[in-house]
């Protein structure tokens, strides 16, 4: 009898559905928490505009000489990543459904082997997009994230990091907002990213069990006061970026970060093979091809706690 083959292959025909699943999964795009530019095919290039001497006192002239405009451009170039991933049947006998396996020693997947496999994976993905997005540096799986990018720009407004703990985290919060430009301030998108150790000393702080909130926290709830709803400091929406260093957090507009990504780009696949029929072994590829990327806008309106 020959040996069976997956009936439940896949290759490429939904691999930008995947694809969508594993990157806009990472907790930072899931959320809409920064601006998605899909379909980048290779560069996207976004112009920065600087204006001078706009206003002048009016008369009966015009000069076009007294104001000016300066054009800079940031490039946001997605870097083509893969997963490559050889699982053996063999070893699925005791740990994946062994009953839909059958008795005979030429098995096929179970039915939905291949559905659970390509799931797994692309968590995965979005677990490795998220830390990427935020502290990435390029190299092997990865690409560089805004800690990085930020970092590298000396128009971007540093505030020097601490351990933050419960007892000193509003005031470091508070170090945050006052370092955020004027121009900045108020504006309907902005965000404090903060990384999870800092959000857990939020948390904390605001069930009352330091002194500077004293009593039983808010609402007089202790420790049961957060339900995991929105978190905001002085009017400001906190998003928890978990890709964030701990003792980290950035001050931006959502408006002025991106990620990019080929999303339907041709390049895009992914496979799971069975390799029976092709060298005569009992393993399953499953292969991923994609692009992701980051990049900001205006350097002098972000400001970076690290």
């Amino acid at each position: 009898m020959p040996n069976p083959t997956i009936t439940s292959s896949y290759a490429g025909e939904f691999a930008g559905k995947y694809l969508a699943a594993a990157l806009l999964s990472a907790d930072t795009l899931d959320q809409g928490t920064i601006t998605i530019l899909p379909n980048v095919k290779y560069k996207a290039a976004m112009k920065v505009g600087a204006f001078s001497n706009l206003v002048r006192s009016a008369d009966c002239d015009f000069d076009a000489t007294t104001s000016g405009m300066t054009l800079t451009e940031k490039v946001l170039t997605p870097a083509e990543l893969q997963v490559n991933l050889q699982i053996c049947k063999k070893e699925l006998h005791s740990d994946w459904e062994a009953a839909q396996m059958g008795y005979s020693a030429f098995d096929n997947l179970p039915p939905l082997f291949s559905d659970f496999v390509i799931g797994q994976v692309a968590a995965e993905v979005a677990k490795a997009t998220e830390t990427s997005i935020w502290s990435g540096a390029a190299g092997e799986g990865s690409f560089d994230g805004f800690e990085t990018l930020l970092t590298a720009d000396a128009t971007v407004v540093d505030v020097a990091a601490a351990a933050v703990t419960s007892s000193n985290v509003i005031a470091q919060l508070g170090a945050v907002v006052d370092a955020i430009p004027t121009s900045v301030y108020g504006k309907e998108d902005l965000t404090l990213y903060v990384s999870s150790n800092i959000a857990r000393a939020y948390v904390r702080s605001l069930g009352g069990f330091v002194a500077t909130i004293g009593g039983a926290g808010t609402d007089n709830k202790g420790s049961q006061w957060y339900n995991g709803g929105q978190l905001s400091f002085e009017g400001i929406n906190i998003v928890v970026a978990k890709g964030l260093a701990d003792n980290t957090a950035v001050a931006a507009q959502k408006s002025n970060l991106f990620f990019g990504t080929g999303l339907l780009d041709d390049r895009n696949e992914v496979k799971l093979i069975d390799m029976a029929d092709i060298d005569g072994s009992q393993n399953v590829r499953v292969v991923m091809r994609y692009t992701a990327g980051v990049q900001f806008g205006i350097g002098s309106d972000i400001v970076l706690y690290s």
